[in-house]
């Protein structure tokens, strides 16, 4: 396990997660694990920030509201079908690790888990959370919303960022 700068992995961890990366959350005795295709890593607050958006419609967005934390795992090996199971299947209805026999790992400062599996990991505490107003939403993106189901906006100070 290779420690990382961050913002210095942001670039290239930036050009998967267009491609898709699995977010992981636990609460309690609960987990999940999604595709995201929409991030952002930047410096906000003097702090390393990793922001996903979870919709309010998912299954990953009552673990969120009670979560801590996240961890994100972008793959630097082949997960395409992992991403695609991910990306397609709810929790509400399988469970996604048991379903495709996705390992996770212990995360190093987080109570999420990575996923057991070569990527570049950011283990985030959740430091501010907010949900769109579709008000203040550019009338170009409303076609992204046809069912008006918003994202939550979940902004994670990144404490640890390792590749392995």
């Amino acid at each position: 396990m290779q420690s990382l700068n961050p913002l210095e992995a942001a670039p290239r961890a930036m050009a998967q997660i267009q491609k898709g990366a699995l977010l992981t959350v636990a609460s309690g005795d609960a987990r999940n694990v999604m595709t995201i295709g929409w991030a952002t890593i930047g410096f906000c607050w003097r702090k390393p920030i990793l922001m996903v958006a979870v919709r309010n419609s998912r299954h990953t967005f009552p673990l969120m509201e009670s979560a801590a934390d996240f961890s994100v795992s972008v793959p630097t090996g082949d997960l395409k079908e992992a991403l695609a199971f991910c990306g397609t299947r709810s929790g509400r209805d399988v469970d996604k690790f048991q379903a495709l026999g996705l390992k996770t790992r212990e995360s190093r400062r987080v109570q999420s888990p990575v996923i057991d599996s070569p990527a570049i990991h950011f283990e985030c505490r959740i430091v501010f959370k907010a949900p769109m107003d579709p008000r203040h939403l550019d009338d170009d993106l409303a076609g992204l919303y046809p069912a008006k189901d918003y994202h939550t906006l979940y902004f994670g100070e990144i404490l640890a960022c390792y590749e392995s």
